[in-house]
């Protein structure tokens, strides 16, 4: 096996792509972020939030939807396993930490034990798993694509309706206002999940493009 020299693209792959994630990832948490200490574009601003919130999400989720179109259903649940598990527990934190600082009248809201926030792991799990049934394993691109949306778009529905019913108070107050504005609410809560339906697709059949695929194996 001849060695594989160090050539000048392994310098473009392994240091200047990585330094120039860290800082777009700086300038989206600082700058853009809502919640962050500039937030140039606002406090409320929908693109905004699409962009952290909704970006954030979108990679959660992409995970194992592209493990379930590329390789099959169990890689795509399980793949939204360890995704959701990682979100659910720095989201519960983050939620339990901030409204900490908001005790109402001494109440401690515990969002670990928030079935709504629970349902990001339990959606990350089913967004692999339905993209990867669906596809079956086919390459087609409109096959990937159809198992792609319907996944991100059912999951989208089920994590809203979760939100807006049984989250905890303070949380579910701030869905309830959210929803008072139709056309925001559905630009946050399902654009960000059409995007990743329409996206991931057509990075896994690019990836397919060049072999950038797990090995298929029989019985699956």
């Amino acid at each position: 096996m001849s060695e594989n020299k160090f050539k000048l693209a392994d310098i473009f792959g392994g240091i200047i792509i990585p330094v120039l994630l860290v800082v777009l990832i700086y300038v989206f948490a600082v700058y853009l972020n809502v919640g962050g200490e500039y937030h140039i574009l606002g406090e409320d601003n929908v693109i905004a939030v699409i962009l952290v919130s909704g970006f954030a999400q979108m990679i959660i989720l992409g995970v194992p939807l592209v493990l379930g179109l590329l390789w099959n259903k169990w890689a795509g649940g399980a793949a939204g396993f360890i995704m959701g598990g990682i979100y659910y527990v720095a989201n519960a934190g983050q939620y339990t930490a901030l409204f900490a600082t908001y005790m109402d009248g001494g109440v401690f809201y515990n969002f670990f034990g928030d079935i709504s926030m629970l349902f990001y792991l339990v959606n990350a799990v089913i967004i692999g798993y339905m993209a990867g049934a669906l596809c079956n394993g086919s390459t087609n691109f409109k096959r990937m694509l159809g198992a792609g949306l319907t996944a991100a778009l059912i999951t989208a529905v089920i994590q809203a309706f979760m939100n807006y019913t049984v989250a905890l108070q303070p949380a579910r107050d701030m869905t309830v206002g959210m929803w008072s504005d139709p056309l925001y609410a559905i630009v946050i809560n399902f654009v960000p999940s059409i995007a990743l339906g329409v996206i991931v697709p057509i990075l896994a059949k690019v990836m397919t493009w060049y072999g950038l695929q797990p090995q298929k194996h029989a019985g699956y």
